[in-house]
């Protein structure tokens, strides 16, 4: 079932020995320098290390670049399951995802421009994207309203002639630092009492620097604010574009939501898995290189028993990853859909339990920046929140299990 093909290994180790070579030495050092680059709270000054684009360069050369589309013609033509393994490997560093151009939110955004974005919209916005010129912005969720249900959505795109006018206030807007941010896609209620409650809402293509759009501040993660890719707050205050920015056409949003969040997720969960790979062997090499009461702190306590633990619980991760996967390349995203729920409460929950472990087996230094575990911790505990909360997909499951066997899982309204 998980048998890949010989073109497929290639990528896989090409990517693998790229960032053994170009990554994995000088990620200490571009952090540090990431960090003295950013410091002092000010937003608009936020600036990547010029190494980024050399990396980058580096990438592309390498034909290890836009490995998750599985477009051949402008990805590498990988299936959800190929790149899985791909976003594995990235997903130990906290900079490879980037340097790959595989980086969310720009991934999910390319793929949405490429699969329902006008040939304009591809050729204004897709084309810049794959090159990595520039970086986008997807505004869904809403400071005031549960967004663990999106039909609570006030946000407002209403068509007024020959133009669209948005209005509303997103949060947790992922990549709204970025000094290359140029492109958002703003998803919003369009009004229409002729259709269903799922088909009111669209996808709006808004140039950063339209009139109207005010980035409102940056949101710290768990004291961090991610500089200088940044999470922001943003107001959209009777901002115009025109009704030619709607991608695919109105009250098509969610359609092409689950079209974006369902190969999303798998690249999401892969890294967490990759994240947790690393976690683990940092954690067995401070605890065999640490003694205290005369032995290795690794063989004290339950601490053994801990390595088992976390090993069991990454493979059986990535194996229902893997198998989400295959059944979205072979059945489609709607014949995965338990699978997909599945994988986003599992893979966040186990990173975060094994990069605890890890940060345990650290002491002090595990809450530093001296190793990559918090940012991989923060990474775990956010996702138990972006693309859905745990108790949402875990709802979704209980739904579907229970149709199995006939029954509703509420009443309808």
């Amino acid at each position: 079932m998980f048998e890949l093909s010989a073109r497929a290994k290639d990528y896989i180790e090409r990517t693998k020995a790229f960032i053994a070579k170009e990554i994995e030495p000088i990620e200490a050092e571009f952090w540090a320098e990431v960090h003295e680059l950013n410091q002092g709270g000010d937003w608009t000054k936020w600036q990547w290390p010029a190494q980024l684009e050399q990396l980058k360069a580096k990438a592309k050369a390498a034909g290890v670049w836009n490995m998750f589309l599985p477009c051949p013609e402008l990805g590498q033509g990988l299936s959800v399951q190929e790149y899985a393994h791909i976003a594995e490997l990235s997903g130990r560093s906290l900079i490879a995802p980037t340097v790959f151009n595989c980086n969310a939110p720009d991934s999910g955004n390319m793929e949405v421009l490429w699969r329902y974005g006008s040939e304009p919209q591809k050729a204004e916005w897709l084309t810049p994207l794959l090159e990595g010129k520039i970086r986008s912005v997807f505004c869904m969720t809403e400071p005031a309203v549960a967004s663990s249900d999106a039909t609570n959505m006030q946000a407002t795109a209403v068509v007024d002639g020959d133009e669209i006018v948005l209005n509303g206030r997103k949060w947790w807007s992922s990549g709204l630092g970025d000094p290359n941010a140029k492109i958002i896609i703003f998803m919003a209620h369009t009004p229409d009492e002729t259709k269903d409650r799922h088909h009111q809402h669209s996808m709006v293509l808004v140039p950063v620097d339209t009139a109207g759009v005010k980035i409102q501040r940056m949101l710290p993660v768990f004291g961090d604010y991610d500089a200088p890719h940044g999470h922001g707050e943003v107001s959209f205050d009777n901002v115009r574009v025109p009704v030619a920015n709607f991608i695919g056409g109105a009250g098509q949003g969610f359609e092409i939501a689950q079209g974006r969040l369902g190969p999303g997720r798998i690249h999401h969960c892969m890294r967490c898995i990759g994240a947790a790979e690393k976690s683990l062997e940092l954690m067995i090499d401070r605890g065999m290189s640490r003694t205290a009461f005369g032995k290795e702190i690794l063989k004290l306590g339950g601490n053994l028993e801990r390595v088992a633990e976390a090993r069991v619980a990454i493979d059986q991760a990535r194996l229902l990853t893997l198998y989400a996967a295959y059944k979205m390349d072979t059945l489609g995203n709607m014949a995965a859909l338990t699978e997909i729920s599945a994988i986003k409460v599992v893979a966040p929950s186990v990173l975060e339990k094994v990069v605890d472990m890890a940060m345990q087996i650290h002491g002090g230094a595990g809450v530093s920046r001296d190793t990559p575990l918090t940012g991989f911790f923060a990474q775990a505990r956010s996702l138990r929140l972006a693309d859905g909360p745990d108790e949402v997909h875990k709802g979704m499951i209980a739904k579907l299990e229970l149709a199995k066997r006939g029954y509703r899982s509420s009443r309808k309204k």
